[in-house]
C-alpha cells in the first residue's frame, strides 16, 4: 500500500475537506460501475478507499503521521525491549554492545537462514516496510495480512430472470478465466458475492479474495420496480374490443392471461405474486397496436364513431 497521502494526491497539512474531495474525485474516475472491464481502474479505487479510510479517521491519520503505523494501518516494527531478544544470548553476534541490538540487527539475525534479508529488501525502522518475526509478515506492504494476496473487485451483469431462480452465471475475471458463480437467494443490487481464493496471488502466502459486485442488466422484457416488475403486452385492436386469452411473459415463463371485452388500457392487470422473488407483484399493461398500413374500414369506422358516438377520455 502507497503513502495514503500520495495515492489521494494531497498534503500531510490537507483539511478533512480537501481529503473528502480528493477522495471523491478519485472514486468517481475508478468507480467499478464506471469501469466494469478494468482491472487497474478496480485496484486504483479500492486504494483510494483503502487511504481515505486511514486518513478519515483522525486517531489512525495522527499515529501514521507519527509514524506508530503504516499505510496499512498495521503497527509499525519497534524493536525489543530488554526482556525480549536483546536480553537473550542466543543470537547474539560477536562485538554486539550490552545495550542490545538495534532493530536492523536483529532483522538480520532473524533473516540470516533466509540469505540475510526477507524478500523485498529489509528497511530500517524510520520508515517503509518491516519483517516482523513473531508473525513472519512484512508490515507496511500491500497484502501484509499474513502475506496474504490483495483482493480484487469483479462486477456481474445479471439478468432479473437468473436473479430470480438464484441461477449460477459466469464471471470473467481479470485474468481472462471464467467462472461459474451461484446467486444468493434474492440477491440485490450492489451485493457483493466473495470468492474465496480467487483475488491476486502471493509468492508469500495465499492469494486474496475476488469480491463480485452484482448489478442487474437492463431488460427488454420487464421494468424492475422493487420487488414488483411490469411488462407491456401488445394485443391486436379487435382482441381489445372483444377480449382474448394472450400469454404473457414472467419471470417464472410465460402464463395464459384472459383479456375481458372492451377492456380499460389505461390500467395495468396485477398477476399478485409473480414479481422478484414471489415477493412482488407482475402489472401487465396493454398495449393496442394497430393494423400496418392503415385500413380503409378501420378509418370509415373511426369517422363514423367520431361523428355518431362521440366519447371523452381526457379532460
Amino acid at each position: 500500500m502507497r503513502d495514503p497521502y500520495t495515492v489521494l494526491g494531497v498534503s500531510r497539512s490537507a483539511s478533512e475537506k480537501d481529503i473528502k474531495s480528493a477522495y471523491r474525485k478519485l472514486a468517481k474516475k475508478y468507480h467499478p460501475d464506471q469501469n466494469p472491464d478494468d482491472p487497474t481502474a478496480h485496484a486504483k479505487f479500492s486504494e483510494a478507499t483503502h487511504a481515505y479510510d486511514l486518513l478519515n479517521d483522525a486517531t489512525k491519520r495522527a499515529q501514521f503521521d507519527r509514524g506508530e503505523i503504516d499505510a496499512e494501518g498495521n503497527p509499525r516494527f519497534a524493536g525489543f525491549g530488554n526482556g525480549g531478544f536483546a536480553g537473550a544470548s542466543r543470537g547474539a553476534r560477536p562485538g554486539a554492545g550490552t545495550g542490545g541490538f538495534s532493530a536492523e540487527d536483529i532483522l538480520k539475525e532473524f533473516m540470516s537462514g533466509f540469505g540475510g534479508q526477507p524478500r523485498g529488501g529489509a528497511r530500517s525502522s524510520a520508515g517503509g516496510a518491516q519483517w516482523d518475526p513473531f508473525t513472519g509478515t512484512t508490515a507496511g506492504s500491500a497484502g501484509g495480512r499474513m502475506g496474504k494476496g490483495d483482493d480484487i473487485i469483479v462486477n456481474v451483469a445479471v439478468s432479473l430472470e437468473d436473479a430470480h431462480k438464484a441461477a449460477s452465471v459466469p464471471v470473467r475475471m481479470p485474468s481472462g478465466k471464467v467462472l461459474s458463480v451461484k446467486l444468493p437467494d434474492k440477491v440485490e443490487e450492489g451485493q457483493q458475492i466473495r470468492l474465496k481464493g480467487q483475488g491476486s496471488p502471493s509468492p508469500f502466502g495465499e492469494p486474496g479474495d475476488a469480491l463480485v459486485t452484482v448489478r442487474f442488466e437492463k431488460s427488454k422484457t420487464f421494468r424492475k420496480d422493487g420487488h414488483d416488475v411490469r411488462t407491456d403486452v401488445p394485443v391486436t385492436l379487435y382482441e381489445a374490443v372483444l377480449g382474448a386469452k394472450v400469454r404473457v411473459p414472467t419471470l417464472d415463463g410465460s402464463v395464459e392471461l384472459t383479456l375481458p371485452p372492451g377492456m380499460d388500457t389505461s390500467k395495468a392487470f396485477r398477476l399478485k405474486g409473480k414479481g422478484l422473488y414471489g415477493d412482488g407483484d407482475l402489472y401487465v399493461n396493454i398495449r393496442v397496436v394497430l393494423p400496418p398500413g392503415g385500413d380503409a374500414d378501420l378509418e370509415a369506422l373511426a369517422r363514423f364513431m367520431r361523428d355518431q358516438k362521440p366519447y371523452k377520455v381526457r379532460d
